[in-house]
């Protein structure tokens, strides 16, 4: 089997902390196999609540979430995200911004994603906000040398029926897909020939190493 009979699905939401844990995995397999990707949003946090509701949850969990996969995590999103006063937690525009930018270029999905992931636990910066996410989406197109409307974007994540809709189309596909397995993200499924493998849990927790092991000895 080659690698182009392989296909490899990865269901995560972006403000699922545990999905940050993966996010190393994800990276490396972006860079080995970036057209056999597929990013699946699942909505998880979609729908807006009060950070404060989770605030304290988020903040153990993360910590925990953090020195399993030996990630940073700055006490400034403790501070200034997620006890920001009347701040929302949503995972909405995030979507919209990495469905946005998969129409210009699928390798820009899982990239806008590490971006997120690290301007949200690293940097403090909150990325349920369409302005912020605007802006960390124009970061991201900068690297790659391609133009971009920092205030015209934000606008698109708000008002952008269109976009609003084709977003919600993807967090659907994924839950149809989801359908047969297991529940919860993050997971990566790798299909050949038909068959399926299901990673999640430590196996994707570790970095890119083990993933892509068992993926070379798929291909081999």
């Amino acid at each position: 089997m080659t690698a182009a009979s392989l296909s490899l699905d990865y269901f995560f939401d972006p403000l699922c902390g545990w999905c940050y844990a993966s996010s190393a995995m994800l990276a490396g397999i972006a860079d080995r196999f970036p057209d056999q990707l597929r990013m699946r949003p699942s909505g998880l946090f979609d729908a807006p609540r009060p950070v404060s509701a989770i605030a304290g949850h988020a903040w153990s969990n993360d910590q925990r979430i953090a020195a399993i996969a030996g990630l940073p995590l700055s006490t400034a999103y403790r501070d200034d995200v997620l006890q920001a006063p009347g701040g929302v937690f949503t995972s909405r525009f995030l979507t919209r911004a990495l469905v946005a930018l998969g129409q210009i270029d699928r390798g820009l999905e899982p990239r806008f994603l590490h971006r997120a992931q690290h301007a949200r636990y690293v940097l403090a910066q909150d990325t349920s906000r369409p302005e912020v996410v605007a802006a960390v989406a124009g970061a991201e197109m900068a690297e790659a040398g391609l133009p971009f409307d920092a205030e015209a974007f934000a606008s698109r994540l708000t008002g952008d029926a269109d976009l609003a809709a084709r977003a919600e189309a993807r967090i659907a596909e994924t839950n149809r897909l989801q359908q047969s397995l297991t529940p919860g993200v993050p997971k990566l499924v790798i299909g050949r020939d038909g068959e399926r493998l299901i990673l999640e849990g430590e196996a994707i927790y570790r970095g890119p190493g083990p993933v892509l092991a068992v993926i070379a000895e798929l291909v081999a």
